[in-house]
């Protein structure tokens, strides 16, 4: 079967294409529509469909719409309820139910020549569950699924027996775990639904001092659901205005959300542990993109192993759709090949396109090795190859780099992107040499676990290295990533550091680049060495000769 996977009820719209069980395709709007998140988690919004990333999904298998034998959409409005029967401030909710209804009719008009008619809506969380149990790489695994909201829940806990799920507990609303981290969001300052990632980044430079306050509004039920609703967080702490400087108070009211959050996600896994076994557990969820939780899940939780959803946040549900209902169709459907599933540009086409953009650039006998030694040199990278990642994170396709011995390059990152000074970069590693600096899961190759950096190498990588001594790594493994893995071997050939800085490919509040349009807009304003786009090399001062 040819299944179109979509998500655009919420936020974080995206498409993907599964043919016969295997995943061919995914990408998020926002890279094509240049917008960030592809559009605000409105009830308005709700018919606003990814038309583009769909249409990219189906040129890429040479498909038409007409071709397409189903279309799963992530949301299933004969499951919603209204908002205020669920304890929701949201008057206009049953316009994003009224929208959904009609997606049918949207996605035809989006798609000409799709037929309506096989449109099948997936529940949210169901959605999401296979994002993680079927698209993993465990045939057999409990899965636990935490977002905002779903249609009438905020949480699914459950077990894959192959490619069937058994639930076994979910957690209605108005009780989430999502939307109290976003509540937080807004109080500190930063825009919800978007910067909870800010917040996480803030609570290291807290104490959990308010953690007692707080567990009186968030805490598990010891029957696999939780409290979380009603917190009032002005008792706690002032409330920060966006743009103004934030203190104490406000990194401490952080680091007790982010340490609720941990304490809470470690009982309901020990439940989920409890009633259906297993060593493997697979996340999925808005949730699942805290990084910090996830390694203290690892660590201190009742699984062996921990697989998170790179698209873990709602545009992973696009792929999830696409795969429950190729496993409802009993097609035994693979394990995503990667993360790298969206646009990529042949050399001929990238090099048409500078040559029409009349771009000065040059061939150089190998880009791996120029880029060592720009980087070596301390100059920032911009680098540019392959398909373009599904999710949120840079993981060496769309990714700006720099010498992580340098302390000044975080300051200096932070400044090329416009992003505030308390945020971290990210290192990239050698799989191979991973072990012996840092301490965590691995391989963590899509850089959604933090790890202990080891005491010896702290002061040799003090750029990745965040204020409580920890770093969100990505491990590169030659066999997946053979052009970065030859990059890091020549770096450290040249500086004895087998780690490199790797932030993602953007300015603040634009999403990652995606095309080498986006690549060049990037790179002619910002202050960026050099731009490694394919094998081509264009350099910051012949650029603006």
């Amino acid at each position: 079967m040819r299944i179109l996977g979509i998500n655009a009820v919420f936020h974080d719209p995206a498409a993907a294409l599964v043919i016969d069980g295997r995943t061919v395709a995914a990408a998020e709007e926002e890279r094509f529509s240049r917008r960030k998140h592809g559009k605000r988690p409105v009830p308005f919004s709700a018919w606003e469909m990814p038309e583009r990333s769909a249409a990219w999904c189906l040129r890429q298998a040479g498909l038409t719409p007409a071709d397409l034998d189903a279309v799963a959409y992530s949301f299933d409005p004969g499951l919603a309820a209204p908002a205020e029967s669920l304890g929701l401030k949201d008057p206009w909710d049953h316009l994003r139910q009224e929208y959904a209804r009609r997606a049918p009719s949207f996605l035809a008009e989006a798609l000409p020549g799709l037929d309506p008619s096989i449109v099948r809506f997936v529940p949210h969380h169901m959605a999401h569950a296979a994002s993680a149990g079927i698209a993993g790489p465990h045939r057999d695994s409990a899965v636990l699924v935490l977002d905002g909201r779903g249609e009438c829940a905020s949480h699914l806990s459950g077990r894959y027996h192959g490619d069937r799920l058994e639930v076994l507990a979910t957690q209605k609303l108005p009780h989430s775990l999502g939307l109290v981290y976003e509540e937080l969001t807004e109080h500190l300052g930063f825009l919800r639904s978007s910067d909870e990632y800010k917040v996480m980044a803030l609570a290291s430079y807290g104490k959990p001092r308010f953690l007692p306050q707080l567990r009186q509004w968030v805490h598990s039920d010891g029957r696999g659901g939780f409290a979380a609703h009603g917190v009032e967080w002005a008792a706690l702490a002032p409330a920060r205005r966006a743009g103004a400087e934030w203190n104490q108070d406000h990194a401490d009211l952080a680091a007790s959300a982010q340490a609720v959050l941990e304490e809470t996600l470690l009982d309901l896994a020990s439940w989920l542990h409890a009633e259906g076994g297993g060593r493997e557990l697979t996340l999925a969820g808005g949730v699942a993109l805290n990084c910090v939780a996830n390694s203290r899940l690892a660590a201190e939780g009742p699984f062996e192993r921990v697989w998170v959803q790179p698209a873990a946040g709602d545009a992973g549900t696009a792929l999830g759709a696409a795969l429950h209902l190729a496993a409802a169709h009993d097609e035994s459907p693979l394990p995503m090949p990667g993360a790298d599933l969206g646009r990529g540009w042949s050399d001929e086409e990238i090099e048409d396109f500078l040559k029409e953009a009349a771009v000065p650039y040059e061939r150089p006998a190998d880009i791996a090795e120029e880029v060592a030694e720009a980087l070596a040199a301390d100059g920032i990278v911009a680098w540019f190859q392959g398909r373009a990642e599904y999710g949120p994170r840079a993981l060496g396709h769309r990714s700006l780099l720099a010498h992580p011995g340098r302390a000044e390059n975080l300051d200096r990152l932070n400044r090329v992107k416009g992003r505030e000074e308390f945020r971290p970069v990210a290192p990239m590693v050698a799989e191979g040499r991973a072990a012996e600096i840092f301490d965590g899961p691995l391989p963590s190759p899509y850089m959604l676990f933090v790890h202990d950096v080891a005491r010896q190498w702290r002061d040799r990588i003090p750029a990745v290295v965040h204020v409580d001594g920890t770093a969100r790594i990505q491990t590169v493994n030659p066999g997946d990533e053979p052009l970065v893995a030859r990059m890091l071997d020549a770096f450290e050939r040249r500086t004895g550091l087998p780690v490199v800085v790797n932030t993602s490919l953007n300015t603040a509040g634009r999403p990652m680049v995606d095309s080498p349009r986006d690549a060049l807009e990037c790179f002619g304003s910002s202050p960026v060495d050099l731009l490694a786009i394919g094998p081509f090399a264009v350099r910051r001062g012949r650029f603006f000769a």
